[in-house]
């Protein structure tokens, strides 16, 4: 492996991450990361002064670059965006704040706003590199990322449930949801829980987030009785976006994710991904 090749290697999960946060989608940060790798092939060895500041740059514009295309998809997406889930191990991969309500409180920002906030408060870049990454004033980025702030402390989660709490409310909503058993579910959910999913308009999924105890149980209920899952449907426990989850397969196939937020000893929130692309690389 020759010098400029390590240095990439090195630098591939930062980029790797930095594209999924940008993008919401590890399909197209890997993408992102093989078009960064293609620009770097290009560039002369020694030629580059600080290597992960042009990396960071370049993968940074063409995730920018990408955004415009994907909001102008999600403005006619069917039914409600979730990014797309990333399982178990793959999370140490790419770091940490991966939840998905991290990862739903950035949607809500502009494109700039995001990369000034991701490159500078995750990725610790000081806003003299963030300014050349983005092409624009440190004074104009610290207002960026200032602005990011606020509307992403509200998707931060406050509580950090222990192993034992996950373990034991995660196995009580399967065993739930498979059987049926109401009572169990007003157990565990909390009073103003909600049930969100994502089925792109290709598989069946509530299209709006379903809130509040009542209206969650008669739909998980609903779901339970018309639409069961297959014969043979194995299911095990998994970490989803780096918080307690349910990976559903049958034959070999992984269908359906669910992942939890937990909060005060209850379940605060369900993300259900059924959108078959966005499952596409658990079935690779």
């Amino acid at each position: 492996m020759s010098d400029q090749d390590a240095i990439f290697e090195e630098r591939r999960g930062a980029m790797t991450g930095l594209a999924y946060r940008m993008l919401g989608s590890r399909a197209d940060a890997e993408d992102v990361v093989q078009d960064a790798w293609i620009r770097w092939r290009g560039v002369e060895a020694g030629e580059v002064a600080n290597p992960a500041g042009f990396l960071n740059k370049v993968v940074t514009r063409l995730c920018l670059d990408r955004l415009k295309s994907a909001r102008a998809r999600r403005e006619v997406y069917v039914g409600e965006w979730l990014p797309e889930p990333v399982v178990d191990d793959d999370h140490e991969r790419l770091g940490e704040d991966l939840s998905v309500a991290f990862l739903l409180a950035l949607e809500r920002l502009t494109p700039l706003e995001r990369a000034a906030f991701l490159l500078h408060d995750v990725f610790d870049l000081p806003f003299a590199e963030v300014a050349r990454t983005l092409g624009r004033g440190e004074a104009a980025c610290r207002q960026l990322a200032a602005r990011a702030r606020g509307h992403v402390k509200a998707g931060k989660p406050r509580y950090r449930p222990s192993p034992e709490e996950e373990q034991r409310l995660t196995g009580a909503f399967l065993a739930a949801t498979m059987s049926g058993d109401e009572s169990l579910l007003r157990g565990i959910l909390a009073q103003d829980v909600v049930l969100h999913a994502d089925g792109g308009g290709v598989v069946s999924a509530n299209l709006n987030p379903v809130s509040g105890l009542e209206k969650a149980v008669r739909l998980l209920m609903g779901i339970k009785k018309k639409w069961p899952a297959p014969e043979g449907t194995t299911a095990r426990l998994a970490r989803i976006n780096g918080a307690p989850g349910i990976v559903l397969s049958h034959d070999g196939v992984v269908f359906q994710t669910m992942g939890l937020e937990i909060a005060d000893g209850r379940i605060a929130a369900v993300y259900t991904m059924r959108n078959p692309q966005k499952l596409a690389r658990l079935n690779s």
